[in-house]
């Protein structure tokens, strides 16, 4: 690959407070080289070593690569008219999944794997250079396993999400999906997934049920997530923080004493207001997680039926609009929040070591990904030091 210099950085974002200012290390005229898709050095724009390869930005702004940290990407069919409905009143109750179920056990392997290619390049476009893709839209276990193995050909972050909601042909019997998946699924597709999920959630799986997937998950040797307190106050934060978990995702409807359990622990908080926006559903309360001192990410959450987008700049505009959430407070969820969700310390930023995924945008600064909503303000991308999007890609 060679060596890479860019220079005349406006606003560089390293995240690495040693490297620059505030919690977003930030640096003006700027410039950073990379080596072996590593970051090697970070300095002054007058100061960058020669390289075998390079880019003047012109005064533009880089930042660390997105780290999408919540994706359901392998699937088949849409529910357009599901979220036409939806928005003229009908309420999401988290039942439509099934209408996905049906049409993912219907595709064949090669249509699964042409809508995650799509999805992925999509999101690389938009700035997302790492993506973790979630399982659940199979709900047997030859179509959850066959789900994770085409989702490892994309990403080594695969969610095994078996507990999803009980499928149509367990109506009423969530306690023998459960046990189906505790005592056969988890088993055969453990291999191809590093993660386990479960949607703790009225009208998906209670706390007891929860609980005994993620268990049996562990035990398997996957990491436990959650989705939790979505559509109303409920047990997922803190069955999230009583097993470690590495992030409970949506948190939508907190108690104090959930903020509190967040804040004395290792899991992280990711916030999903693609999937608010798409529901009419409330939004979360990100200022008070963030003021109890929580670590929150953010995510585009993609999937059929509830947030169809794979824009984390759109996810930064909502939570700066209507989180409450700082723009620098938004760009840190959507960076490093997302790799401390995946407990990776080689994304998520841009300080000496790191991989070297970075994102240049059309504008000087990162407050144009709020300022400037709904504008593709994303002008090159580069992922391990590789230029893949962009004017010489």
């Amino acid at each position: 690959m060679g060596s890479f210099v860019v220079t005349n950085i406006g606003t560089l974002v390293t995240n690495d407070p040693g490297l620059g200012e505030g919690v977003l290390g930030v640096r003006k005229d700027a410039a950073i080289a990379f080596a072996d898709g590593k970051v090697t050095w970070v300095g002054d724009s007058a100061q960058a070593p020669a390289a075998d390869h390079g880019v003047d930005l012109g005064g533009r702004a880089l930042l660390p690569g997105f780290v999408e940290s919540h994706s359901h990407l392998v699937f088949a069919g849409d529910r357009a008219e599901e979220f036409a409905a939806r928005m003229t009143g009908t309420p999401y109750t988290a039942g439509g999944i099934r209408t996905t179920i049906e049409a993912t056990r219907a595709a064949d392997e090669g249509q699964l794997e042409a809508t995650v290619r799509r999805l992925l390049n999509e999101a690389l476009r938009s700035g997302s250079t790492t993506v973790e893709i979630k399982t659940g839209y199979g709900q047997t276990t030859r179509d959850e396993l066959r789900s994770a193995q085409v989702a490892g050909r994309f990403t080594d972050d695969v969610t095994l999400l078996a507990a999803h909601v009980p499928p149509p042909e367990y109506a009423g019997r969530a306690d023998d999906y459960v046990a189906m998946v505790c005592d056969e699924m988890i088993e055969a597709c453990a291999p191809h997934a590093k993660w386990i999920d479960v949607f703790c959630e009225r009208g998906a799986f209670n706390e007891e049920q929860s609980r005994a997937v993620l268990k049996t998950g562990v035990a398997h040797g996957l990491i436990p997530r959650v989705h939790g307190n979505q559509l109303g106050e409920g047990p997922g934060v803190q069955l999230a923080v009583e097993l470690g978990a590495a992030s409970v995702d949506h948190v939508t409807y907190v108690t104090a004493a959930d903020i509190d359990a967040l804040a004395s622990s290792s899991t992280v908080a990711t916030l999903l207001p693609g999937a608010d926006f798409c529901t009419r559903n409330a939004y979360p309360n990100a200022r008070a997680l963030l003021d109890a001192g929580v670590t929150v990410a953010l995510g585009a959450d993609c999937n059929p039926g509830t947030s169809y987008t794979t824009s984390l700049p759109f996810c930064i505009a909502l939570a700066v609009r209507e989180l409450h959430m700082t723009p620098a407070e938004a760009v840190w969820g959507a960076t490093a929040g997302g790799a401390r969700a995946l407990r990776r310390n080689d994304i998520g930023h841009l300080g000496i070591g790191a991989r070297a995924d970075a994102i240049a945008l059309d504008a000087p600064s990162y407050l144009h990904l709020a300022y400037r909503p709904g504008v593709a303000l994303v002008r090159e991308v580069w992922k391990d030091g590789v230029l893949v999007t962009g004017a010489g890609a």
